[in-house]
């Protein structure tokens, strides 16, 4: 197996490897939302979705229809070597997916089988089969799973550009660091892969002395001098996180959502004031996106400017 050639990279300029090797920081929430609020804003996105438990299609809406197959399309992609094949998300212009699932159980042996016979080049597996398929998208995002090196290695050798979630607290930043290693690795097959950003997710938007320590923390596993961690953050809302799961609605649709619903008085009036409400920080949630959106449109441009000079 060889690496990759000029077109294949070329192809590959606007992957980004949406990872940290902890669960629970928010990756397939950013994945879904930034996808979601991009494809909003009239780009044309594709989300690739390599978890097992494909909670995108919770997030998005669309586990159990037509589109779900469970990754076997994304399996058979990678041992064949065929081109991936998107499907739209239902209801979202503008956003395609390549679903994940139950059948990705059967991938991590697939790629030890490849790492055997090719060495580490069998990272850049998915990397071929993703590059034909990036003409028509504005933006591709690799959801990733936690504690699965063999995948997290393959979402690394397709991308162009890292995006790290993670929490403040220790878990987080324990991640934030084997991660941080795995990215060095992964340079040596993919000499283009970089580091995009790392975003606070899931964080109180007050508690600035905890994030200026968590930059410091940033700085070091990267071994850099200047902190990557965005500006935008994603707030704390447990309401927001479960209702959007359960409900298969991204920020802001939720948002949409709050502010068409009755208000509390009125539910009490007409003697619903136990139905299940939606929470009016829906709103604040769908903010932080649109400014996660706009700071990564801005350091893609910066970047691609900069490599134009």
């Amino acid at each position: 197996m060889s690496a990759l050639d000029l077109a294949q990279a070329l192809a590959l300029t606007r992957v980004i490897a949406v990872a940290n090797d902890k669960g629970g920081v928010g990756k397939t929430t950013i994945t879904a939302n930034l996808g979601a609020t991009l494809a909003r804003e009239g780009y044309k996105i594709c989300l690739v979705d390599l978890n097992r438990q494909a909670n995108l299609a919770d997030d998005l809406g669309y586990r159990d229809t037509e589109i779900d197959d469970q990754g076997a399309a994304l399996l058979m992609s990678i041992m064949t070597g065929r081109t991936l094949q998107a499907v739209p998300v239902p209801g979202r212009d503008g956003l395609f997916v390549v679903p994940g699932g139950l059948d990705l159980t059967d991938l991590t042996g697939v790629m030890v089988g490849r790492v055997q016979q090719h060495g580490r080049d069998a990272m850049l597996t998915l990397a071929k089969a993703l590059a034909p398929a990036t003409a028509p998208y504005d933006l591709i995002l690799i959801d990733t799973p936690p504690e699965n090196t063999l995948l997290i290695d393959l979402a690394l050798g397709a991308a162009r550009w890292l995006l790290m979630p993670t929490k403040t607290d220790g878990g987080g930043l324990v991640g934030m660091r084997l991660l941080a290693q795995r990215y060095a690795i992964a340079r040596e097959i993919n000499p283009q892969l970089a580091l995009l950003g790392v975003v606070l997710f899931g964080t109180s938007r007050a508690a600035t002395a905890i994030h200026r320590d968590v930059r410091t923390k940033v700085e070091q596993a990267f071994g850099i001098g200047a902190s990557p961690v965005l500006t935008a953050l994603v707030g704390h809302s447990e309401k927001v996180a479960r209702d959007a799961r359960e409900l298969g609605l991204t920020a802001h649709e939720l948002a949409a959502a709050a502010a068409a619903q009755p208000t509390w008085w009125e539910t009490r009036r007409a003697g619903n004031s136990s139905e299940p409400r939606i929470s009016a920080t829906a709103s604040q949630v769908a903010a932080d996106f649109d400014k996660l959106g706009l700071e990564i449109l801005q350091l893609l441009a910066a970047a691609e400017s900069g490599a134009q000079a």
